[in-house]
């Protein structure tokens, strides 16, 4: 049995129970309806203080809580049984939710005092991986989405009309239980399945006749009616949310699709309306820059082939003040923008914020005091928000006439913009500050919540509280006064109330109208009758005045509940701030520049990628020296690249990439300057692994990346390819390699970045004017390499991976062996390496330099930022160039340098010198 198997075997009503179901007690009869009732999820059965499973169900929660499990007996049989604790619930949900269970909570849902018999429970929530609400099970920073697909649909208005188009179309609705945010869009299926690769939904609710393929995530596929699916049920379920449902949707599926999301959100939060969802916003993915799970994963936009933290784009950008902050730039990452007004709207707001250091501060130190507005609004929504929460959405809402402040004179018309959807909420506030108390309890329904003066009604039952315990108070003196009793105390416990307690050795003392109330071993407690008058006229008020406080509460709860559109239109002003003075602070600490976009048509000579002094964000963060690079890519050329391994060849690939995603989504970028176009999508292909369980070769793998790339790219898009055609023989890997590149130059005219070692594929060069060459550079010396990482025009004269071998450690004599080979089968790359032919033609400094690795790093520096004169990107220098007197004298005077005893001025000094005489 398998473990979706094994799950399901604990789901629905226990058998042995049905066996005997007649003859169960009230209380299990109840648990085993509700079982039935829920046959899609664990059971927890509140019973007292804990949340109860029984049979199969409980020796599963016992099994992966790593709780006792029990059992209950009764005149039925025994049952095994295990409980979790209802007030630390939380840590063992998230224990069942990791290991693949869905959970329903069963709650009393009336006062047991009250309860004449068995007390009434039912399913008040149901918790999966794409409902959870409770803050103890959610990530702060990242949006939590339930999704669903449907397939069919056409124009809404015809939606009968083409049955054909209708099975091509795909809806795709994604819902945010604890914030309440909902979005659909609706594609062919590739497009559609792109996206939501691309929001990753941590569950996923399918309808009928959606054939998907294994996804790139694993999100909790959940079994859900056909009928939520069916288009009138659909268009019943959006109409509580948009009065026109036809208005928000294009088309059949994305109505199905957003109908039966709701629907199942519904479901989950106990078959209740999210008043909190008050926006149901369309989009099209086409209007975003498209970058598919595969871009995202090899970008490393927000996961880390490595296991060092901070090894990720989105950890490098995160200066987020407010959890708001963080889910919006996790959106923007995830789409960036394609519209170019939108993106220096942005870019405006980032260079207004950049020069307003003063803004920025303040801006922080704002946003820092934040909650969590859009997660308070849905539970106060939902009727879970307690007076604490009530206090924090004050605190937030105090600080907005602050941040607008803030604002002020800061120069950008998008930030003007935000300044003006601040709303100060002051009816809110003021409600909220004047209900409740500064500093209330956690539970709402013992008192102590509701602020004195904001109900007279309160008061005066408070006030007749506070009058008899007065009257008590006072009553100890007097009764001391009156029996001469100096150790008489009166005193209040739960179980008896007030007394007086008095000492036995003056018991003879106590007046006749005491009453015995309780025993002690050194005292007798009393009470008199008056004494309970006031007792009973206290906990009368005081219960009154807790009825009426719960009252007031869930009235001022319901209140702020109707201002919902307007704190959410409030929280999504401060995440768009936070994320643009994140994007600001970054670019200032990082010294980023703006980048400037240029309308790129297909004669457009000025179009393409042009970077100065590129870097990559996050490996110049994690190393101690990064060597900047140029890009030059004309629109639609083909950049083969070469080069060692280690060099820095899917370094650099990849910083032109992450250049350009940083600047549509708004941010400056880390370069020397920039002008780039508005890519409409990134393609890689850059590593792969097998699929040994679906059937894939690497080879395999690797190919259907390359078939993905081939038939959806286009000219306004970016390919960056790695190593294609390795993973067979060298003929057909050469071949492909080959083809691709003049498909991608013929055919679709994608700027295109491709790294390879096949030297025989930069001959492509020579046949097609968009194609050249680049490599990086290295210097070799006593047969070791130094990789300089720096770019330069031409082709690699050699990959090193013999002496890449080497420095991995491979055995010497491996290595040797190995030499020998290439030796004997290439002898002419055996002479390139050891003499200056070509190697030092293409800034490959031979051995041959008495000074070691330092002039040749500077030369190879040199080489990297030089801009090429030639259009064809052909290399600058040739094999049987002459050095320059210039560089002859730059030779001489570091191999004079005594660096053992140079100060790190002199150092710099030296440097400064050396660089007037290249200049």
């Amino acid at each position: 049995m398998n473990a979706d198997a094994q799950r399901e075997a604990v789901y629905g009503a226990p058998p042995e129970m049905l066996e005997v179901r007649d003859d169960l007690t009230p209380m299990l009869s109840q648990y085993a309806d509700l079982c039935a009732e829920h046959d899609d999820a664990v059971v927890l059965f509140q019973v007292g203080d804990f949340y109860e499973a029984f049979c199969g169900a409980a020796e599963a929660v016992a099994r992966t809580c790593e709780v006792t499990l029990t059992q209950r007996e009764d005149s039925t049989g025994t049952w095994p049984m295990a409980g979790i604790p209802i007030d630390n619930a939380a840590g063992y949900l998230e224990r069942l939710l990791d290991a693949g269970y869905r959970v329903a909570l069963a709650e009393q849902v009336e006062d047991a005092e009250e309860a004449s018999g068995l007390v009434d429970r039912a399913v008040t929530q149901l918790i999966t991986p794409g409902t959870v609400v409770d803050e103890e099970l959610l990530d702060a920073g990242r949006a939590t989405y339930l999704g669903a697909v449907a397939r069919g649909g056409g124009d809404v208005e015809s939606r009968d009309s083409d049955a054909e188009d209708d099975a091509d179309t795909y809806g795709l609705a994604v819902v945010d239980v604890s914030t309440g945010e909902c979005l659909v869009t609706g594609a062919d299926r590739a497009l559609a399945l792109e996206e939501l690769e691309r929001l990753a939904p941590a569950e996923l609710v399918v309808g009928p006749d959606c054939d998907l393929p294994d996804l790139s995530f694993d999100p909790m596929e959940t079994p859900f009616e056909p009928g939520a699916f069916d288009a009138d049920a659909a268009r019943e379920t959006l109409s509580a949310y948009a009065p026109r449902p036809d208005a928000v949707v294009e088309s059949d599926a994305e109505l199905r699709a957003v109908g039966a999301a709701l629907a199942y959100a519904e479901y989950a939060q106990g078959d209740s309306t999210l008043e909190y969802v008050t926006r149901v916003t369309r989009f099209d993915p086409r209007e975003f820059l498209q970058l598919d799970a595969t871009a995202i994963r090899s970008l490393e936009l927000f996961e880390s082939r490595s296991a060092r933290a901070g090894s990720t784009l989105f950890s490098v950008l995160d200066e987020t003040a407010c959890a708001l902050g963080r889910r919006r730039l996790e959106a923007w990452l995830r789409r960036p923008l394609v519209d170019r007004d939108e993106i220096e709207a942005r870019l405006d707001a980032v260079d207004a914020l950049c020069d307003g250091a003063l803004a920025r501060a303040d801006l922080r130190e704002h946003l820092s005091s934040v909650y969590d507005l859009e997660r308070l609004v849905a539970r106060v929504s939902r009727e879970r928000a307690d007076a604490r929460d009530l206090r924090s959405l004050k605190t937030t809402l105090d600080r907005v006439p602050k941040v607008r402040e803030a604002l002020a004179g800061t120069g950008s018309d998008l930030l003007a913009d935000l300044r003006d959807s601040l709303d100060e909420l002051e009816d809110v506030r003021d409600l909220v500050g004047d209900a409740i108390v500064s500093d209330p309890p956690q539970e709402i329904t013992e008192g102590g919540v509701i602020a004195d003066g904001f109900d007279a009604e309160l008061d005066d039952i408070r006030g007749t509280a506070e009058a008899g315990r007065e009257w008590v108070s006072n009553l100890e003196a007097r009764e001391q006064e009156r029996t001469g009793i100096d150790s008489l105390e009166v005193g209040y416990n739960q179980v008896h109330g007030y007394y007086i307690e008095v000492t036995n050795p003056n018991l003879d003392r106590v007046p006749d109208d005491y009453r015995r109330r309780q025993t002690l071993k050194n005292s007798e407690r009393f009470y008199t009758p008056e004494l309970k008058e006031r007792e009973d006229e206290i906990l009368r008020a005081s219960d009154r005045a807790d009825a009426l406080e719960y009252d007031l509460f869930c009235e001022v709860r319901a209140d702020v509940a109707t201002e919902s559109a307007r704190i959410q239109a409030v929280a999504d002003a401060l995440a768009d701030l936070d994320v643009l003075r994140t994007l600001a602070d970054v670019a200032v600490a990082n010294d980023y520049a703006r980048p400037e976009f240029h309308a790129a048509g297909p004669t457009d000579e000025h179009g393409g990628i042009h970077i100065d002094g590129g870097r990559h964000p996050v490996v110049e963060r994690a190393q101690d020296e990064f060597v900047p690079n140029p890009a030059d890519l004309p629109r639609g050329s083909v950049a083969l690249v070469t080069g060692p391994n280690m060099s820095g060849k899917s370094t650099y690939m990849r910083q032109v990439a992450l250049g350009c995603v940083l600047a549509q989504v708004g941010s400056f970028v880390p370069a020397a300057s920039a002008r780039l176009p508005v890519l409409d999508r990134v393609f890689t292909r850059i590593g792969a692994s097998d699929d040994i369980a679906g059937g894939q070769s690497t080879f395999m793998r690797e190919m259907s990346e390359l078939t993905e790339i081939l038939h959806n790219a286009t000219g306004d898009s970016l390919v960056l390819l790695d190593e294609v055609g390795r993973g067979t023989s060298t003929a057909d890997g050469l071949a492909i390699a080959r083809a691709a590149t003049e498909f991608l130059h013929d055919e679709v005219g994608a700027t295109t970045l491709f790294a390879t070692h096949y030297h025989d594929l930069t001959d492509a060069a020579d046949d097609r004017e968009g194609v050249f060459n680049l490599h990086f550079t290295a210097a070799r010396r006593d047969g070791e390499v130094t990789f300089l990482h720096s770019v330069a025009d031409g082709p690699s004269s050699s990959s090193y991976g013999v002496e890449v071998a080497q420095l991995a450690g491979v055995p010497a004599s491996v290595v040797a062996r190995a030499r020998d080979l290439v030796d004997e089968t290439d002898p002419e790359s055996a002479n390139d390496t050891e003499g200056d032919g070509v190697a030092a033609a293409n800034g490959e400094v031979a051995e041959a330099a008495e000074d070691g690795t330092l002039a040749a790093y500077v030369d190879g520096l040199e080489n990297g930022h030089r801009e090429s004169e030639s259009p064809n990107r052909a290399t600058a220098t040739t094999a049987t160039a002459e050095p320059t007197p210039e560089l002859e004298a730059v030779a001489e005077a570091l191999r004079e340098a005594d660096l053992a005893d140079t100060t790190p001025l002199e150092a710099l000094n030296l440097l400064s010198d050396l660089k007037g005489k290249l200049e």
